[in-house]
């Protein structure tokens, strides 16, 4: 466990995660201790807080630190304010938020920076998320196959059809193309960049080598080894990175419910 003034970083595994201690979210930060979570951030790619009962309001200020905030195209909102994103599943869900490996609105031209969840409902066992790290993922593997992938582009599709109910989208469902391979703009590092959620096709290469490419890598990218795993409680926090990190929540608690609050930060077009 490492001390920096009063707050306490405790890695999850040498890979990916780490729970941050000594921070009260309901209160505002200090500039000094914003920039300790931001390094820390950035150092583990994930964080994760317990016992933070945040109000909405203080939920958007947190967000906010880090940047302007994100809006959904789709997902319903809470309190009339579509920054605040539902996550909510219950028995009567036809779906979960957050199932399969992905990175958040991808498909968006500039996708989001980051994500902050926090859960206000947890069911009694179950529910937890996976979380991966995509530099990790790009890193393992060979030379040969990372120079190949660098040189590439992929399209990334979303279609939310159906997957809310009757909630009214905010805007039109997204595309764009991105690199298969992006450059994380404070690191300076090397993420894989393709999801099995909203990357549909690898450009420049025939349909049967872009199917081949994906399922490789879509593969690859669920190796445990990349892996960290949160089990959840009341009034938890995560928040993750999507310039280089994956996540996927687990649905294995069926008939109860999971519900939260989702702030995400706008992000850059990758590059």
């Amino acid at each position: 466990m490492r001390s920096s003034s009063s707050i306490e970083i405790e890695p999850l595994n040498p890979v990916i995660g780490a729970v941050v201690r000594g921070v009260d979210l309901t209160e505002s930060l200090t500039d000094a201790m914003f920039q300790q979570i931001h390094d820390a951030w950035m150092e583990h790619l994930v964080l994760f807080f317990r016992d933070q009962p945040i109000t909405p309001e203080r939920h958007l200020e947190f967000g906010k630190r880090f940047g302007e905030l994100h809006i959904h195209p789709a997902a319903p909102y809470a309190h009339e304010n579509p920054q605040l994103m539902v996550i909510h599943t219950d028995k009567d869900s036809k779906r979960q938020n957050g199932s399969g490996w992905h990175s958040d609105v991808s498909a968006d031209e500039e996708p989001p920076l980051g994500s902050i969840l926090h859960l206000h409902h947890v069911p009694t066992y179950g529910g937890d998320t996976l979380f991966a790290n995509m530099y990790a993922a790009f890193e393992a593997l060979s030379e040969p196959i990372q120079g190949l992938l660098l040189e590439l582009e992929a399209r990334h599709v979303s279609d939310y059809t159906g997957q809310y109910g009757d909630h009214k989208p905010q805007r039109a469902f997204p595309s764009a193309t991105h690199p298969v391979v992006r450059t994380h703009p404070v690191t300076g590092r090397q993420a894989l960049f393709v999801n099995a959620g909203f990357t549909r096709r690898i450009l420049g290469v025939s349909r049967n080598e872009s199917n081949a490419l994906l399922t490789m890598l879509f593969e690859h990218i669920a190796n445990p080894a990349f892996q960290c795993r949160f089990q959840w409680q009341k009034d938890s926090i995560a928040m993750w990175d999507n310039r280089c990190v994956q996540h996927f929540a687990i649905w294995d608690y069926y008939p109860e419910s999971r519900s939260g609050i989702r702030v995400t930060v706008k992000g850059d077009k990758p590059f």
